[in-house]
């Protein structure tokens, strides 16, 4: 029998953001997505299964469901799940603090219930940070995507993940480690990378937490060649759901209208950014919130322009 756990939040909390992430970045097999429901492959120590979440409709709360492979880790299962989902945040308190900021702050008060979205485990997110580097989201999941179907642990089949279509664990440290990655579709030198991390977790050498802090944590991984400040501070805020975690150089926060036709430079903004510690995380939410908007307007402009039904005069 599966498992049922409700998770409350405090309000306002957006399901429509968290689907919109979960979309761009989805990799078949491990994940699927629908309107109202989340889920995924999981293992946590030597047991695998499924979770999926829902928002409950006409409550403040999510429903997280396990599958029985997972039910004896269900406290653990659910407070991941919590920080995944950014359930614990009060939105007000975020508000509150950048209210007095008068570029964020409206930003900031026009989306109060934009939170931060976290990954379920962060050595899959240490890999999809590394595969994408200097490239587009899309390119990004298309890699991943190979990297499961090759190396991907095959989920036990039962009637349930085979009619989700959860089909295959993230790939563990210890097999993406000893892998044979050519024509995977990365530059050698990103290839050398990626297995040097995993390397690194599977022997013990690099442990992947923040229990010193998320600086400790951004440090050991900037010691790996291969491996910079925005791809560190990335990892913090998407692996662990850090909130002060930074990637000051991100072209998005670079490029946001918030900050005018010119944009800003990454000293700039680093320089700018300590004045929202220690909640920088959500700083960079709302601000790639804004870039995003703007690039989908213009798009939709742009398709508009370019539409054979769109033209001027008789």
């Amino acid at each position: 029998m599966t498992t049922l756990i409700r998770l409350p939040y405090l309000a306002p909390w957006s399901w429509s953001q968290f689907h919109q992430h979960f979309a761009l970045r989805l990799l078949p097999g491990v994940e699927t997505l629908d309107s109202d429901c989340y889920s995924r492959t999981v293992r946590v120590g030597s047991s695998v299964g499924w979770i999926s979440v829902r928002p409950l409709p006409g409550q403040y709360a999510l429903e997280l469901t396990l599958s029985d492979s997972l039910q004896e880790h269900a406290s653990v299962l659910a407070s991941r799940v919590r920080k995944m989902f950014d359930l614990d945040t009060d939105p007000a308190a975020i508000a509150r603090h950048f209210a007095n900021d008068p570029l964020l702050g409206p930003v900031v008060a026009a989306n109060p219930e934009l939170r931060l979205p976290s990954a379920f485990d962060p050595f899959e997110q240490a890999v999809r940070a590394i595969v994408g580097q200097q490239v587009t989201v899309k390119a990004a999941v298309t890699i991943t995507r190979r990297l499961v179907e090759r190396f991907g642990e095959k989920l036990p089949s039962t009637p349930a993940n085979e009619a989700a279509g959860l089909l295959r664990l993230f790939p563990s440290a210890e097999a993406m480690a000893n892998a044979v990655l050519d024509n995977i579709g990365m530059p050698g030198k990103r290839v050398a990378t990626l297995q040097r991390l995993a390397a690194a977790v599977a022997d013990g050498a690099l442990e992947l937490h923040v229990e010193n802090g998320a600086d400790e944590l951004i440090g050991r991984l900037c010691e790996l060649p291969g491996i910079g400040p925005w791809t560190a501070e990335y990892i913090a805020l998407r692996g662990f759901g850090e909130p002060d975690a930074f990637p000051a150089a991100d072209l998005g926060l670079l490029k946001a209208p918030l900050w005018g036709s010119e944009g800003i430079t990454a000293r700039q903004l680093l320089a700018r950014s300590q004045a929202w510690r220690p909640w920088r995380a959500y700083a960079a939410v709302h601000i790639w919130q804004n870039y995003s908007t703007a690039v989908t307007e213009t798009k939709q402009v742009k398709a508009v322009e370019s539409s054979p039904i769109h033209s001027v005069g008789p």
